[in-house]
């Protein structure tokens, strides 16, 4: 018996209507559950109850035991003063407020089926499944519930990317050029380099950025100076040695200090190798001013232009410095500007129309589905229990759904779960 459940059969009133009484005998009648809390404080808020027909409005707290209340410390705390039912499966203890004054407590056990029970004990018996808990049973929940709950799950997930984004205006004073230059480090470095890339963007004032626009080597020379790329002696590279005085010279300048940690190049492709990177995101912003209005204010068609800006003449034939390497114009690859959309351009563009007022899922949705689904185990995964994952769109959700309820055993806040259930979410 999980609280999780108990959760579940009282939003849900998986229980009797009528007959319910409290373990000292007053008849109960739910108005109104209450607002489900997933934070600190009671676990139902302004929920609305008859007790004995006189109404009653105030939170719900629930519990396997009783005696939970006291393992709590809730009677210390003010933010459950306002209880006006005790939920529980095992009334072991009776319970009392601050004031003194006994809470109404009811027992779940005597009214709930044991068809409940034995589905949610079938959920998660581990022996069932490999995957996820409900891998055996996935496919056959109905396709319109799938289909509605991954809508609201890639919706879902962009709100989750707005926090992040949101705290970043917070840091750079809702520069929004700013906070697109920062993102766009952080998917260049990869899972390997994206935090030290953000790092990166954040020890430079992005005021100093956009005075080099039109100047590729200081523009190159000051992100790879910040990423301690520019430390070492090589008197035989003589772009080598430009780019370490022009960095000199910024550094002085400007008072920059480079990040205390350089970026990985080990178990990286050397199309992935962070020079290659940093010179490709330099090209960009030396050949375009005021990126933010291009790339999310107007239309998305000319995003594939823009950012496959190609790169300094150095690097066609160099992935690191003082080795010669065959010949290549190394422009970003399709793939890799799939991954720019999604994971900055997209999410940008979600939380500047919400800061605008003029959110457009539907638009969003679109320029999702036109772009090819991502490859990695889970999506595989998914795709062996038999569920068709046909673009970005669905692939993005398949990976909220995973990471935010199936790993977590989040099933009865999944519309998949909850459908196995026998109940809506």
């Amino acid at each position: 018996m999980k609280e999780d459940l108990l959760h579940f059969i009282w939003k849900y009133k998986k229980y009797p209507i009528n007959g319910l009484l409290t373990t000292y005998g007053e008849a109960v009648h739910v108005v109104s559950t209450g607002t489900h809390n997933h934070l600190s404080g009671p676990d139902f808020f302004n929920a609305q109850l008859e007790l004995n027909q006189q109404l009653w409005a105030g939170n719900v707290e629930i519990h396997i035991k009783s005696s939970d209340w006291y393992a709590h410390n809730h009677q210390e705390d003010s933010n459950y003063d306002n209880v006006i039912l005790h939920v529980v499966w095992e009334d072991d203890l009776s319970v009392f407020r601050k004031d003194g004054s006994q809470i109404p407590t009811l027992e779940l056990k005597e009214y709930i089926p044991l068809k409940i029970l034995d589905t949610y004990q079938n959920l998660f018996d581990i022996k069932n499944y490999k995957f996820i808990n409900c891998e055996n049973e996935f496919i056959k929940v109905d396709e319109f519930i799938r289909n509605n709950w991954l809508d609201r799950l890639f919706i879902e997930r962009l709100e989750q990317k707005t926090i992040t984004i949101n705290k970043l205006l917070e840091v750079t004073n809702n520069d929004w050029e700013y906070v697109l230059f920062l993102m766009l480090l952080k998917t260049f470095g990869s899972k390997i380099n994206g935090e030290i890339f953000m790092e990166i963007g954040k020890s430079i004032d992005f005021s100093i950025i956009r005075k080099l626009f039109n100047k590729p080597l200081e523009m190159e020379s000051l992100l790879l100076g910040q990423a301690n790329l520019l430390n070492g002696t090589d008197e035989s590279d003589k772009y080598y040695n430009d780019l370490k005085r022009e960095y000199a010279f910024l550094k002085h300048k400007y008072n920059l200090s480079p990040v205390f940690k350089s970026p990985e190049f080990f178990r990286l492709r050397p199309s992935n190798f962070p020079t290659i990177r940093i010179a490709q995101l330099s090209t960009i912003y030396v050949k375009n001013n005021n990126l933010f209005h291009l790339l999310i204010e107007k239309d998305e068609s000319i995003f594939f232009e823009i950012l496959n800006a190609g790169i300094s003449h150095y690097w066609e034939d160099h992935f690191n410095f003082g080795k010669i390497s065959k010949k290549s114009k190394k422009r970003i690859s399709n793939s890799f500007l799939d991954l720019l959309m999604i994971n900055t351009i997209i999410p940008l563009k979600f939380a500047f129309q919400r800061y605008k007022g003029n959110l457009d899922n539907d638009a969003l949705l679109k320029i999702m589905s036109d772009i090819k689904k991502e490859e990695n185990s889970i999506i595989s995964k998914f795709g062996k229990l038999g569920v068709t994952v046909k673009n970005a769109k669905d692939s993005q959700t398949y990976l909220q759904l995973y990471n935010n309820y199936c790993i977590k055993d989040k099933c009865l806040d999944c519309a998949v779960g909850a459908s196995l259930m026998n109940i809506k979410v």
